[in-house]
């Protein structure tokens, strides 16, 4: 699990939903110089990534307190499963099947998770608790180095 949200959720924080979306964006673009999944990865972690940084930052927008960033970010991370869930379903799992086939996939996710016998398995019981503890990690982090960020963004 990487961190890479937490520079797109400090920004969505200090700038706004917006900065947030665009941080989201500049990373992804980058990493697709470099990627070994063909932009599929890429296209995952943007859409992700933006349901959760935009979120949080449009929460956390209209009452700038500890608790409300506390609040913004487990909401967002309810939202980034979500968002999780639908795109897997009905966008990301059905591009990586034109690189594996379906059943191999869900053998894939079986071999870790021997529950998981179909699309939806992979769904239900990988992205969307996988994105929601990821959102909760990222929301912890960003809540312990926050304050402490502050007066640099802010050029104070």
């Amino acid at each position: 699990m990487d961190l890479s949200d937490f520079p797109a959720l400090i920004g969505a924080f200090a700038f706004g939903p917006l900065s947030g979306l665009l941080i989201e964006l500049v990373k992804n673009t980058l990493q697709l110089l470099t990627t070994s999944t063909g932009g599929v990865g890429e296209i995952a972690n943007f859409l992700m990534g933006a349901s959760y940084v935009v979120a949080a930052g449009v929460i956390y927008k209209h009452r700038k307190t500890k608790k409300t960033a506390l609040l913004a970010c487990v909401a967002a991370s309810f939202v980034m499963g979500a968002a999780a869930a639908l795109a897997n379903y009905f966008i990301l799992l059905p591009l990586f099947e034109t690189f594996m086939p379906l059943d191999q996939l869900i053998a894939s996710f079986g071999a870790f998770l021997p529950f998981i016998h179909t699309k939806l398995d992979i769904v239900l019981f990988n992205a969307l608790p996988f994105n929601i503890l990821k959102g909760v990690i990222i929301g912890g982090f960003t809540m312990l180095t926050y304050k402490r960020l502050t007066p640099i963004l802010k050029g104070r």
